[in-house]
């Protein structure tokens, strides 16, 4: 059993990614953020959607929106950076949002990595910072190697336990490829994201055996009492040990809330989220130079592609390349909106007197 894609909805639409683009930093915009941080944020949701993550895409912009209508998180954040070491920086993200937080970090690390042959920034006072991915592959495009941590609200259990503790603590890994090749690792520690889990249950739509407990701790297919219970790790204790791990890094390391305190991004509009990250930058050609590092990253995804296929496959892809597939056909055609995400930016469009270009 698969979840439904975007394109799949009855009534969805694909608007191009620029205009798209503009009409989200316009919302945040008039939410107070400055221009320059829309459009920061904007870019992010809709490079989400690009990349078929719609989970972080621009169906999140009611709940970041509604974070500022609360008073919860600051629109205008003055985010400070000190730095504690030769190639260390702390970033005080003055409850802004993550994805304005997030990649003046990861650029903080590439900068000191540039000078030093490694970077790394420390987050605290931040909040949800959307697809992971996006601050790793920022570091590849600079040729670094690019690592993201950061940890979130409670949605799984410790193996063994029946309630919400860890969070999906998504983790990502970009390095610098030649030309056409990717290597793009975003992944979170459940089974599911938590964003799909959400617009399940808002669908009524059923989730796969073995994703989630319901509230009492009982294995459940049904998508609301999921969302209202508890995810799973994948891999089972493997994956909890990984998410457990992700409140070292994001959260004890850098003084961010641990430990089952960050704030719920879809529910907890009573207090920030102080949220943790962790961005680390390596120079890709410390060892090496970078013509040799470049023909060894070829290579490697030469030699995985030549080995024999498993029944039911037709090609073995590199990690970051379906998503890279479907980036380039979202291109062309246009980012998918199901209709009831169209229906929420219109209603937030509306709420401001925004007129929405791409309404059908």
């Amino acid at each position: 059993m698969a979840l439904g894609t975007p394109e799949q909805s009855p009534g969805a639409i694909r608007v191009p990614a620029a205009q798209l683009t503009d009409f989200v930093a316009r919302l945040f915009a008039a939410e107070g953020c400055p221009a320059d941080d829309a459009r920061e944020i904007a870019s992010g949701l809709v490079e989400a959607d690009l990349r078929g993550v719609w989970s972080h895409g621009v169906a999140r912009v009611p709940g970041y929106l509604g974070r500022y209508r609360a008073g919860v998180m600051n629109p205008r954040p003055d985010i400070k950076i000190s730095y504690d070491a030769k190639a260390a920086a702390y970033v005080d993200g003055d409850n802004g949002s993550g994805l304005v937080v997030a990649p003046k970090a990861m650029r903080v690390a590439i900068g000191l990595a540039q000078g030093y042959g490694i970077g790394i920034a420390g987050v605290a006072f931040s909040n949800h910072f959307g697809a992971a991915a996006r601050y790793a592959e920022m570091a590849a495009r600079e040729f670094c190697i690019g690592m993201v941590f950061t940890n979130a609200s409670p949605a799984l259990p410790p193996w063994g336990g029946a309630k919400p503790f860890l969070g999906t603590s998504p983790l990502a890994f970009a390095a610098p490829t030649p030309e056409g090749k990717t290597f793009v690792i975003d992944m979170a520690m459940s089974r599911i994201a938590r964003g799909k889990l959400k617009f399940a249950a808002a669908r009524g739509e059923p989730v796969p055996e073995g994703y989630a407990l319901d509230s009492d701790g009982r294995p459940t297919t049904d998508g609301a009492a999921a969302f209202g219970g508890t995810m799973l790790p994948f891999g089972e204790h493997k994956g909890a040990a990984l998410s457990w791990m992700m409140e070292v890094m994001a959260g004890v390391f850098t003084g961010a809330a641990f430990g089952g305190e960050v704030a719920n991004p879809f529910t907890g509009l009573d207090r920030p989220a102080e949220t943790g990250h962790t961005m680390i930058a390596i120079r890709a050609d410390v060892f090496m130079p970078r013509a040799a590092y470049r023909i060894r990253m070829g290579q490697l995804d030469d030699r995985a592609k030549a080995v024999p296929k498993a029944a039911g496959f037709d090609e073995i892809l590199s990690p970051g390349e379906p998503e890279s597939r479907r980036r380039a056909q979202n291109e062309r055609e246009g980012v998918p909106l199901p209709k009831a995400v169209v229906d929420d930016l219109k209603s937030e469009a509306a709420r401001v007197g925004i007129e929405v270009p791409f309404a059908p």
